[in-house]
C-alpha cells in the first residue's frame, strides 16, 4: 500500500500540504525547485474553522469529560503553568510505562493534565497508577480516561506546555497554540516531526524515545520525564522555546489570512486549475 502512495504521488498533478510556507521553508523549496513537483502550502487547516467553543471541543469523537468542566479547572490556574500530556488515539502504552508517567509528573512538580487511554480489560485500566497518585496531585492534576477537548485546552492560557507523540496533527495544534513540546514519538513519521520540532524549529525537546513501537511502548524512565517537563515548563531555555513557539503561532495566522502564504498558495491552486481545465476543454 505505501509503495502505491508513493507511485500515486510522482504520477499526481501535486499534492496539498497542510502546513505554511514560513513553518518549513527549505523543505517547501526542496520539494518545489529539486524535485520539480507542484505543491501548494494551504494550511493550518485547523486555523481555518472560525467555529466556535462548540465546534472546537466536539472535534473528533465525544469527550469522555465535560469541556465547561474542563475549562473551570483550567480557569483556575495561572498562566503557563500547567503541561498537557496526550498521545493521540492510536498508540498504546504498557501498564509500566503509564505508571512511569504518572511518577515521572509527580517528580517534575508541574500541574497538569493528563489524557490516558483506557486499556482493553479492566485490570490494565485499575493497576497502572500508583498508589495514592491522585489524592497527592488532586490539586495540581487533572486525568481524563477517554477522548478531550484538546484544541480547547490547547488553547487555554493556563497551558504552558504540550507532551505529544508527534502526529502531525497534534504538532500543528502545538505550535498554532504557541507552546514548547516534549515530543515522544512512537511510530510512522512521528519522529520525523520531532526533528522537525527539536531540531529545526528549536521549539521542544525530546523524551529520548527511539523504539518505533505503536502498540504496548515503553522504556522511558520517570527521570526523563520529569527533566524533559521542566526544561519546557521552567528556566531560561523553556522561556526561550516559548518565544519562539509564539512567533510561529504568529507566522501561521498570518499565513491563513489574506495575503498570507498560505491563502495565496490556495488562490493560485484554483487559478492554476481554471487554466488547466481551459487547456484540457479547448
Amino acid at each position: 500500500m505505501l509503495t502505491k502512495i508513493k507511485e500515486s504521488e510522482t504520477r499526481s498533478y501535486g499534492v496539498l500540504v497542510n502546513s505554511f510556507y514560513e513553518l518549513e521553508p527549505d523543505y517547501a523549496d526542496h520539494y518545489r525547485k529539486v524535485l520539480r513537483r507542484n505543491a501548494w502550502h494551504i494550511g493550518p487547516l485547523l486555523l481555518s474553522n472560525k467555529g466556535g467553543q462548540d465546534d472546537k471541543s466536539q472535534r473528533g469523537k465525544e469527550s469522555a469529560i465535560d469541556e465547561h468542566e474542563c475549562l473551570e479547572w483550567l480557569h483556575s490556574k495561572e498562566p503557563n503553568s500547567v503541561v498537557y500530556i496526550c498521545f493521540g488515539s492510536m498508540a498504546t502504552f504498557t501498564a509500566k510505562q503509564l505508571h512511569e508517567i504518572a511518577k515521572g509528573l509527580e517528580i517534575s512538580g508541574q500541574k497538569f493534565i493528563w489524557v490516558v487511554r483506557e486499556g482493553k480489560n479492566q485490570e490494565e485500566n485499575e493497576n497502572w497508577l500508583p498508589e495514592g497518585f491522585e489524592e497527592k496531585t488532586k490539586d495540581k492534576g487533572l486525568i481524563i480516561k477517554g477522548w478531550a477537548p484538546q484544541l480547547l485546552i490547547l488553547q487555554n492560557k493556563a497551558i504552558g506546555g504540550f507532551v505529544t507523540h508527534c502526529g502531525w496533527n497534534s504538532t500543528l495544534e502545538g505550535i498554532c497554540s504557541g507552546l514548547p513540546m516534549v515530543t515522544w514519538p512512537v511510530f510512522a513519521e512521528q519522529f520525523f516531526n520531532e526533528k522537525l520540532v527539536t531540531e529545526v524549529l528549536r521549539i521542544g525537546v525530546s523524551v529520548g524515545s527511539k523504539q518505533w513501537k505503536r502498540m504496548a511502548s515503553e522504556g522511558i524512565e520517570r527521570e526523563a520525564i520529569a527533566m524533559a517537563i521542566r526544561r519546557i515548563m521552567e528556566g531560561e531555555e523553556g522561556v526561550e522555546m516559548r518565544s519562539r513557539a509564539q512567533e510561529y503561532k504568529e507566522k501561521a495566522k498570518m499565513a491563513v489570512e489574506e495575503g498570507g502564504s498560505s491563502y495565496n498558495d490556495l488562490s493560485a491552486l484554483f487559478e492554476e486549475l481554471s487554466a488547466y481545465r481551459l487547456r484540457v476543454t479547448t
